[in-house]
């Protein structure tokens, strides 16, 4: 986690992924149909919006292998991201927060062993994710 004083993203939290992989649009979808009131918003990790928000939090995403939460003007990235997603989710999706408690060495563990192997398991998009036009206010880079 990265705290950046003087950026107000306050108003909600963007999550950034990565715009050709599977796997992290599926993420996407599932964080979407489970987010009723509207609180995330995305923006894939290719587009020049998203590189502006790493800059500014001066992190590297390891050039789209990881999943990275801009919340309460903190970056959060691997598994602190996806657990931090889960907790503000309708439903039982919330419980996953108890993850927290096994070390984050173990959990980014995992986290790198799915990420390494994700195009060979799930396989990658031609581009990225074109949001449907409802949909379209959600994402930072359209």
């Amino acid at each position: 986690m990265v705290t950046q004083p003087g950026n107000d993203l306050t108003n909600h939290s963007v999550i950034l992924f990565d715009g050709i992989c599977n796997l992290c649009n599926g993420f996407v979808q599932f964080v979407i149909k489970r987010d009723r009131k509207g609180y995330f918003h995305f923006g894939s990790l290719q587009s020049p919006e998203a590189q502006k928000l790493i800059q500014r939090f001066n992190l590297d995403a390891e050039n789209g292998k990881t999943i990275v939460l801009v919340e309460d003007n903190k970056i959060y990235a691997r598994s602190p991201a996806v657990l931090r997603v889960a907790r503000k989710l309708d439903g039982p999706w919330k419980l996953c927060y108890a993850f927290i408690v096994i070390p984050k060495t173990i959990r980014d563990f995992v986290y790198n062993f799915i990420a390494e192997r994700r195009y060979k398991w799930f396989g990658k998009r031609e581009q990225c994710l074109v949001p449907t036009p409802e949909l379209k206010e959600r994402f930072i880079d359209q």
